[in-house]
């Protein structure tokens, strides 16, 4: 077991070996570096509603049940419809007597205003038939609007599909009662997908401003985004802002419910990078081989942050230009590596 002290390095060089083949190197480059936080975020579908009775009755057949799929108008609920019928035929009969007043009201106005003309009626009978006849006009339009209604009365007991999807959830049975505003049926659209994910809140400003984020699986796939939104206010109990993301996923392999990584970039910086296959990790020891002026491997501890798509992020001990070599096992082994710690020494990260 080593102690805490600080690390010195005895490397053993083998300068045949060396004089005979030139290591790759690559040089030490700055670039800017996005900070990203990765959160779960959950799918869940556009579409997803609950239908409910517009119409008092009895379930009279109920063709799907709970994961069943559905298209868009079928019917999903039928309710006993025989009180229904029996007042649409009442708005029917009451529209044909009021048609037919209509026109009995129609003719005695014609006769009277052929009479009037010639001068054999008085003013008070020629407008009164034609007051008749506006009020014969006016039951017509009241009875028709009263076929209406009953017809979209009698519509309701047949409950149909809004949208194409499955069925979740069953609120009623056959046989029962219900009344207007009950819940009958729940069921959601897998067409249309989304992310929603919760935000902390000292990171909102800059993902709104950014307005990036990656969507990945378990599995690593990377999923393909759309629209980004954020809702306006934070979540009064965990002080978070709601971000949601719109799915493009043509293979129907999502389903509302699954978790994701949502990866969301919250920070820039400049950094020095260099490649993640040139560190070498002895313990607590990070180094990297350098070349000098001579093209000579020195082995120079370094300090290291974080890796982003095979690059090493260098905080301390390299300089910006510098050349490292990128297949440092082909220099040193475990068995030329030396570590040793110097009495009453400080270990370095």
């Amino acid at each position: 077991m080593r102690h805490p002290g600080r690390l010195f390095i005895t490397l053993l060089l083998m300068v045949p070996a060396l004089a005979a083949s030139q290591p790759a190197f690559e040089a030490v480059e700055r670039r800017s570096f996005h900070e990203t936080i990765h959160l779960d975020g959950v799918i869940e579908a556009v579409q997803q509603s609950t239908v409910s009775a517009q119409t008092s009755g009895t379930v009279q057949r109920l063709p799907f049940d709970v994961d069943d799929s559905v298209a868009a108008g079928d019917v999903i609920v039928q309710l006993e419809d025989s009180e229904q019928r029996s007042r649409l035929r009442q708005a029917q009969a009451g529209l044909e007597e009021a048609e037919a007043a209509l026109t009995d009201a129609r003719q005695q106005f014609d006769r009277i205003e052929a009479v009037h003309e010639r001068g054999l009626v008085s003013r008070q009978e020629f407008d009164q038939a034609r007051n008749n006849l506006a009020a014969a006009r006016a039951r017509v339009e009241r009875a028709s609007a009263a076929v209406s209604e009953a017809q979209e009365q009698l519509s309701y007991t047949r409950v149909v599909a809004p949208y194409g999807g499955i069925l979740t959830e069953r609120h009623v049975e056959l046989g029962e009662s219900v009344n207007p505003g009950q819940p009958l049926l729940s069921g959601l659209s897998l067409e249309q997908l989304r992310v929603v994910v919760e935000l902390p809140q000292k990171y909102a400003e800059l993902a709104r401003t950014e307005r990036q984020a990656l969507v990945t699986l378990t599995d690593g796939r990377v999923l393909e985004t759309g629209d980004m939104t954020f809702y306006p206010y934070a979540n009064p109990q965990t002080h978070t802002f709601r971000l949601r993301m719109r799915l493009n996923e043509p293979n129907g392999s999502l389903f509302p419910g699954m978790l994701v990584k949502v990866g969301v970039p919250v920070a820039s910086r400049e950094a020095l990078w260099v490649p993640a296959s040139s560190l070498i990790h002895r313990s607590e020891l990070r180094a990297v081989f350098v070349l000098d002026d001579q093209d000579r491997p020195r082995l120079r501890q370094v300090r290291t942050g974080v890796r982003d798509n095979g690059r090493l992020e260098i905080l301390a001990g390299l300089s910006e230009g510098e050349r490292v070599v990128t297949n440092p096992s082909g220099l040193v082994g475990s068995e030329r590596l030396n570590l040793a710690t110097e009495p009453g020494g400080e270990a370095t990260p």
